[in-house]
Formats: structure tokens, sequence, C-alpha cells
């Protein structure tokens, strides 16, 4: 977060896209659920919500494509058409804004409040509290 402004600046892996949202968040959750997988390429979504007044783009939102899955009421995503990076977008009604957490720049000062759709979670996932930690690529 910036000490100067207070909001959490954002982007994508390219530069092109950059934003800054205004805390506090609504929520923070992990998404388990296989259009998440898909959408990320990830064991899960991690994604913060927002209200549009609360999200400020400071570059390359014309730079963004919208993708609503046909067959799914609730489901989209949204990404840089230059490197492909997720970035946040409207759901719903409206109302709300997605933001890719994997696309701030800048520590977001939550933690995740929950998983959801947990019972779909990849069967090869396990929680990295398990796992050996690195700092760098393992020899």
């Amino acid at each position: 977060m910036s000490a100067d402004t207070g909001w959490v600046s954002g982007g994508c892996l390219c530069g092109k896209v950059a934003y800054e949202l205004a805390p506090p968040f609504q929520v923070f959750r992990y998404c388990h659920c296989r259009r998440c997988r898909k959408a990320t390429g990830t064991a899960h979504a991690a994604n913060i919500f927002v209200s549009p007044a609360q999200l400020r783009w400071l570059s390359g939102e014309d730079a963004t494509v919208r993708y609503d899955l046909p067959e799914a009421e609730r489901f989209a995503t949204c990404f840089c058409t230059t490197c492909g990076s997720p970035v946040p977008r409207l759901i719903g009604d409206g109302s709300r804004v997605l933001v890719p957490a994997g696309s701030l720049d800048d520590d977001p000062g939550a933690l995740p409040d929950c998983s959801i759709f947990w019972e779909s979670r990849a069967p090869w996932y396990r929680e990295t509290q398990e796992l050996p930690k690195h700092s760098e690529y393992p020899d």
C-alpha cells in the first residue's frame, strides 16, 4: 500500500495496464472452482472484491478484453491484450469489481477470508504449509 495515498497499486505483467484500489476491501477469497482454475492456470484464484468507486484506472483500460463464458451466468474473465495477465473486471450487475490479487504490486494489507468451492479443488492440490520452501529455483 502506498504510504502517500493509501491506495494499493496493481497492473499487468507488461505494464500496459495499471490501476489503484482504495481499501478496505469487501471480500478476499480463494476460489477453487474448475472455471477459476482454468482461467488462472493455477490451483485456485485469489480474488479481492471492491466497489467500482474503489477502483481507479491509471492506464490501459482500453487494452483489456473481457470474455464472458456463454453457458455461465456468473463467470467472466478480463485480461491485457498484450501479455494476457488477468486484470480487474466488473461482475454481476456491475455493483462489484473482481480484482485478481496476483495482479497487485503492493501488499494489500489484507489476508484471504476463506476458500470457496473447496469440494471442487484440484485433486493434486496441497496446502502450501506442507511443502518445502525455497527462495529461488531449487538446484
